[in-house]
């Protein structure tokens, strides 16, 4: 009787242990970027534009096969138009836009990641012109066999008002008519990253 009330308590000690043992640390990928795309669209009344913007750096925490955090820097100064259009990137890049001579970075820092697996719905903090709002947005992240993980946001939606880019918004100016910009514009990322 003594040995099987030891053993039960021995059971449940190593059940207790096991229960607070050290729990796995995440690992950091480094995003390839690369082999990484972001592409904007940009909507007014009488049609749209389009484009890419370029990824300068950026790093996923992933604990098991789920991402826990990460930080990215987008490159301001690369603003490109689908259409090649000169006027156009420069109008981006001035200060009644994204001020990218005085601000040559945004940057996304991940807080919150809400659900498990590959769908998951990411929150996190977006500094846009130095002025940073919180922003949530549906993925998909897959960790490889090959050691990479992927990651896609395929629409990404961001009121550009929120951070002091008025130009062109009825939202601030009432008699702009048919030259009104949408506040929103969005965005889809395409990320690779790897240990």
């Amino acid at each position: 009787m003594k040995l099987k009330i030891s053993s039960i308590f021995l059971l449940v000690a190593v059940i207790a242990l096991s229960a607070f043992k050290n729990p796995t640390k995440p690992v950091t990928y480094t995003v390839d970027a690369a082999k990484s795309t972001i592409t904007w669209v940009g909507k007014k009344v009488t049609g749209s534009h389009n484009g890419t913007i370029a990824l300068q750096s950026g790093s996923l925490a992933v604990n098991g096969k789920n991402v826990t955090g990460g930080t990215f820097v987008i490159d301001m100064t690369s603003i490109k138009d689908a259409d090649g259009s000169a006027k156009l990137e420069g109008h981006l890049k001035a200060d009644d836009f994204f001020g990218s001579a005085k601000f040559p970075t945004s940057t996304f820092v991940i807080t919150k990641v809400a659900g498990s697996g590959a769908n998951i719905t990411v929150t996190g903090n977006l500094t846009i012109k130095g002025i940073t709002k919180p922003l949530s947005f549906p993925a998909t992240v897959t960790v490889n066999a090959d050691g990479t993980a992927s990651a896609l946001a395929g629409k990404i939606t961001v009121d550009r008002t929120k951070y002091d880019i008025r130009y062109g918004s009825k939202s601030f100016f009432d008699s702009i008519g048919d030259k009104a910009i949408d506040d929103n514009f969005e965005l889809a990322v395409k990320l690779v990253a790897k240990k």
